[in-house]
């Protein structure tokens, strides 16, 4: 007895619309018809397409399904990167699941690098979105570093810098200038810590520092930008006093820092 292609569709689980495509691929044999005209299949027809959806459940492209069809060293090797990919997918979706349940269970926010996790999901807004702008140039070691130094304890005066209001007074600002200078002094004493965003980027320079520059103005208000000025201008002085006093005037060291030298520990801003 012979199968009408509906009857065929549905002893191998799939439709009509499918059993066209694989005849339009070439994948499957046309059958025989009858003296009017309808097709006629039978097992051999049946045992081809259940291959066939086999190997397309398995993730075998329809373009590959002759070549591992016919079984031989060329098909394994279609195989073998089929099984490698599949390796790659499953390890991004443990991966994704991961950091979801990092978000779900230890309160890691969505908007930062996965690497965070947790440890900053307490930042303020503008801090938060700084990291993720930074991801977008910073080496993986540079924001591993940078994470390290996210997950210590924060002191007093960054937060006061964290939480700043737009009118703070101008001995506030000093003060907090004066306290985020010390913290370049003890990072640069510290080969772990990243103080230099350029140097640490994945980009030329000058994209470095239009990102840089683009996130502190987005980022933070008149009096945290203020800070930072008066941040810059004290390293600028310290460096010009120890230069004078050990005699060193070449051209590269008698250059200011860039401005993408600064603290990157909480609160970490670089100055502009």
């Amino acid at each position: 007895m012979a199968w009408s292609t509906r009857q065929l569709a549905e002893l191998a689980g799939t439709t009509l619309k499918t059993v066209r495509h694989y005849h339009k691929l070439g994948l499957l044999a046309e059958p025989e018809r009858s003296p009017s005209g309808y097709k006629r299949y039978n097992v051999r027809h049946l045992v081809r397409l259940m291959g066939i959806r086999r190997l397309s459940d398995l993730g075998v492209p329809l373009s590959d399904i002759p070549t591992v069809a016919a079984a031989d060293e060329r098909s394994k090797e279609v195989l073998r990167a089929l099984d490698a990919e599949l390796a790659a997918n499953i390890e991004r979706q443990q991966r994704m699941r991961r950091e979801l349940a990092a978000v779900l269970e230890d309160g890691a926010s969505l908007d930062l690098p996965a690497e965070f996790g947790a440890a900053a999901a307490s930042l303020p807004l503008a801090q938060q979105n700084l990291l993720v702008a930074y991801s977008s140039i910073l080496t993986p070691q540079a924001m591993s570093a940078i994470r390290e130094q996210y997950s210590r304890p924060r002191d007093e005066m960054a937060e006061e810098f964290e939480h700043l209001r737009d009118d703070a007074p101008e001995e506030v600002r000093r003060r907090l200038a004066a306290h985020l200078a010390a913290e370049v002094r003890a990072q640069r004493a510290d080969p772990s810590s990243v103080t230099d965003l350029v140097a640490a980027s994945r980009h030329s320079g000058a994209l470095t520092q239009s990102v840089v520059t683009q996130a502190l103005v987005a980022f933070y208000n008149k009096a945290q930008l203020d800070v930072l000025r008066l941040l810059h201008g004290l390293l600028q002085e310290e460096e010009k006093k120890e230069q004078e006093e050990s005699g060193k005037r070449d051209k590269k060291g008698g250059k200011a820092r860039k401005v993408t030298e600064a603290p990157t520990t909480r609160p970490g801003p670089p100055p502009t």
